[in-house]
Formats: C-alpha cells, sequence, structure tokens
C-alpha cells in the first residue's frame, strides 16, 4: 500500500481524502431524498422523482459556474473553498426544516456547492502532474473514482438505515458533517498543492473565438474566428468541439445510470425485502453500485484491458465508452423483465435487482471513469475546467430528460412500459454514439497546454 502511493505527489492523498467524505455527504443525503419525498412529505410518486432528476441536474448544470469562477478569477484551490462552505450551509438547511420549502432551499445550496465544485475537483487533481506523466494520470483518475465509490458505498448502506432509525434530521445532519470534515481535509494540503493560477479576462476564451466566428469577417466560421485569435487558438476550440459532438450522446447514459436513486428504488418498494437472512431497506441496494466499483477498478484496469490489448483488441477511450453504453441498455432490460414480473403479481426478492446493479456498474466503470480522463487530456490549459464542466453538463441534460418523461407522465412512472422505453432508446443512442467515435481523432493536450497532435481512435 505505502508503495503504491508513493507514486503520487503527496498532495493527491489530501485531494482524494476530500473527495471521499464530499461523496459521502453528497450520496448520504440523495440516498434516501425519493423516500423523504413519498413518506414524509407526501410527494407523488412522479412527483418525487422528477424533484429528484431537477436537483440531480442542477448538480451538473452548476459546473459552468464552477469552471468560469475558477479558470477566470479565483483559481481551483480556492473555488472549491468558498463553495464548500456553500454546501455545508445547504446541508444545515436541510436538516434543520422538515418541510418541502426547507427541502427545496436546502437542496438548492447543495447543488450550487456541489456542482460548482465539481469540474475544479476533477481537473485539480490533474493539474498535479506534469505532462510527461500521462500513465499516472490514468492512474489517479482510477484512485479518484475509487475514494468517490468508497464514500458512496458506506453512505448508501449506513443513510438509510439512519433514516429508518432517527429520522431525517439526523439522517441528513451525518452527511453535513461529513462535507465539513471534507472541507477540513483539503484545506490541509493547501500549502502542497500545485495551484494552476486563473487565466482572467481571457481574449481568446471558447465563448469569444465563438463570438469572432460568427460576426468577424472572412469565408467561414473558421477563418473569421482564426483572424482574431490565431491559428493555435482556434485548433484547441475545434478540439472542445470534436469532445462535445461525443458528450451530446453520453447525456442518455446518464438518463437512465441515475435512476438508481429513484425508479429503482421505487421497484424495491414492490419487491420481497427479505434476501440472503438480511431484510433490506428499499433504498440500501444502491450500496451495491460502489463496492463494484471499488471491486471493478483494480479488475478493469489490471486484468481485462490488458488482456484485450493482448488480443488485439485497442482499448481506446472512446471504444470504452461505445461498449458502455451498449451495457447500460442490457442493464436497463434486466429491470424492465423484473417490473414485468412485479406486474404480473409475482413475489419478485430483491436480489433479482443485484442483476442489473452489476451490468449497470460495467458500463459506469467504461463510460464515467473514461470519460473523467478523456475530457482531462482532450482539453486545452485555458479551458480544463470548462471541457471538465461539458463532461459534467451531460449529466445535466440526462436527468432534465428523466425529470421531463416522469412530469409529461409518457408511461406510469418505473412500469415496465417505462423502462422499455429507456433501454430502447439506449441502444440506439449507442450506435448513433459508435457512427460519431469511429470518426474522432484523439488529442493529448496535458498541462503544457499543447496538442500531443492526433491519432487514430
Amino acid at each position: 500500500m505505502r508503495r503504491f502511493w508513493q507514486q503520487f505527489p503527496p498532495q493527491i492523498g489530501y485531494i482524494v481524502g476530500n473527495e471521499a467524505a464530499e461523496r459521502y455527504s453528497y450520496y448520504g443525503m440523495r440516498s434516501i431524498l425519493v423516500i423523504f419525498m413519498t413518506k414524509n412529505l407526501l410527494m407523488k410518486e412522479a412527483s418525487a422523482v422528477s424533484a429528484y432528476h431537477y436537483f440531480a441536474a442542477a448538480c451538473y448544470l452548476l459546473p459552468l459556474l464552477g469552471a468560469f469562477l475558477s479558470d477566470r478569477f479565483l483559481g481551483k484551490y480556492r473555488t472549491i473553498m468558498w463553495l464548500s462552505l456553500v454546501y455545508c450551509a445547504g446541508h444545515a438547511v436541510l436538516a434543520l426544516n422538515e418541510s418541502e420549502v426547507g427541502m427545496y432551499w436546502g437542496l438548492g445550496l447543495i447543488a450550487l456547492g456541489a456542482g460548482g465544485i465539481k469540474p475544479c475537483a476533477s481537473a485539480h487533481v490533474g493539474d498535479q502532474f506534469k505532462a510527461t506523466e500521462k500513465e499516472k494520470l490514468e492512474k489517479v483518475f482510477g484512485l479518484f473514482y475509487w475514494m468517490i465509490n468508497f464514500g458512496s458505498f458506506f453512505a448508501t448502506l449506513i443513510t438509510p438505515w439512519t433514516f429508518a432509525k432517527y429520522g431525517p434530521q439526523v439522517a441528513f445532519g451525518i452527511p453535513g458533517v461529513l462535507m465539513f470534515v471534507a472541507t477540513i481535509v483539503f484545506w490541509m494540503g493547501r500549502k502542497k498543492y500545485v495551484h494552476v493560477p486563473p487565466t482572467g479576462a481571457n481574449p481568446h476564451s471558447f465563448l469569444r473565438v465563438i463570438w469572432s466566428g460568427l460576426t468577424g469577417n472572412g469565408a467561414s466560421f473558421w477563418d473569421k474566428a482564426k483572424a482574431n485569435h490565431g491559428a493555435e487558438v482556434i485548433e484547441g476550440v475545434r478540439a472542445v468541439f470534436g469532445v462535445m459532438v461525443l458528450f451530446i450522446w453520453i447525456s442518455v447514459f446518464w438518463s437512465l445510470y441515475d435512476q438508481g436513486g429513484s425508479t429503482w428504488v421505487l421497484q424495491a418498494q414492490k419487491m420481497n425485502l427479505n434476501f440472503l437472512g438480511i431484510e433490506w431497506n428499499e433504498a440500501q441496494v444502491q450500496a451495491l453500485n460502489p463496492i463494484l466499483i471499488l471491486l471493478m477498478v483494480p479488475l478493469f484496469s489490471g486484468w481485462i484491458y490488458p488482456t484485450l490489448e493482448k488480443w488485439g483488441v485497442r482499448v481506446t477511450p472512446v471504444r470504452k465508452m461505445a461498449w458502455g453504453m451498449f451495457i447500460a441498455a442490457l442493464g436497463f432490460a434486466t429491470v424492465a423483465v423484473v417490473q414485468m414480473a412485479i406486474d404480473r403479481g409475482q413475489a419478485v426478492s430483491i436480489g433479482w435487482q443485484f442483476i442489473p446493479y452489476v451490468v449497470t456498474a460495467a458500463s459506469e466503470m467504461l463510460v464515467s471513469i473514461t470519460g473523467l480522463e478523456f475530457a482531462y487530456t482532450q482539453a486545452p490549459r485555458a479551458m480544463k475546467s470548462t471541457v471538465m464542466s461539458f463532461f459534467l453538463l451531460t449529466v445535466f441534460v440526462g436527468n432534465m430528460f428523466t425529470a421531463w418523461i416522469s412530469k409529461i407522465d409518457l408511461y406510469p412512472t418505473a412500469s415496465t412500459g417505462y423502462f422499455w422505453f429507456f433501454t430502447g432508446l439506449m441502444a440506439a443512442t449507442a450506435v448513433v454514439f459508435l457512427f460519431f467515435a469511429k470518426r474522432y481523432k484523439m488529442q493529448n493536450f496535458m498541462e503544457s497546454g499543447l496538442a500531443a497532435g492526433p491519432s487514430s481512435h
């Protein structure tokens, strides 16, 4: 274990320790939201699912604000510190005001804090490495994600039990305490971090380049932009556009994935919760996802990927993400099959939900972990947090879509038709993603800020 940590700069421990505690606070609070809304606030299931996904969406829209503050004014460290205090305030409101109004205020503050620091945290990890350390960067993003799931596992296992035994104030309060601990841990490493300064008002920012392309003089959009910003800047912006074309389709993956905390919980309420001699809480099965990720990170990086490479299969980021999207469709198909049995009046064991959690965890490995690394390496220096926020924005779009589907009541919430709809949508989207992925040319933007040059996917 000591040799493992010695391969990384010493400040990495503070960053990943902070991430584990912060993720406990976030996933712990989120794991009981639907139960709190339906059982304590007596909201309808469709309304609770919509509210849950609107909140999740806000947590992934606000990274745009965090990235803007970080890249232009405060830098990553100060942005994380200030918004962490907002985050703590949100937890306090949620724990102390047990009403629908209090819930929305608390969730709003949490969304601002959690969303604002998201792009900064992952980009801050990457900033601790030099351009020659790409191999270590890949490992640290795996470690980063491992710690996310370490915190998430204990949060989703313990918080539903705490909620059932002690009520919402204690159940929401403990994650708030963990968020405060996360802030302290991050502050402790302040003198050891590599602090990449904010760029300030950048005349060659992404939006300014777009504006020049729309309003400048020239034969084409890129000619107009190049006249004001130069060829190197344009190449960086073109790289961002290439990434965004792929990110659009990843949104559908998140539309399915985040239902593990909403419609899957509602499905679990209709199942036999006694399994393996344990009486499960309907929200506790979510803990299976992070523990699977903890096991799958070393399995995929240490055995599956190297084995595929030995067999002559090139394991590239875009291919991983494409495979992951097809596997996600398979996972949701199993949920639909389970729901068919429930709708026929059969007594279905909660154990059957374990199957889609295993399949979905594998898809998460391929899409989410890969997406973090992909977003960082494809971004020019001045736009790293911004491109990270674009990746997180895919989660916003996916959750907004789920909230909208629940709101319009296209299918009854958590019904067979509802689950088959998302299964078909994911399968069709994976085909479209594969089409664009085959045409994408990889870039390698490390902290030097310059691309190492395109390579075939």
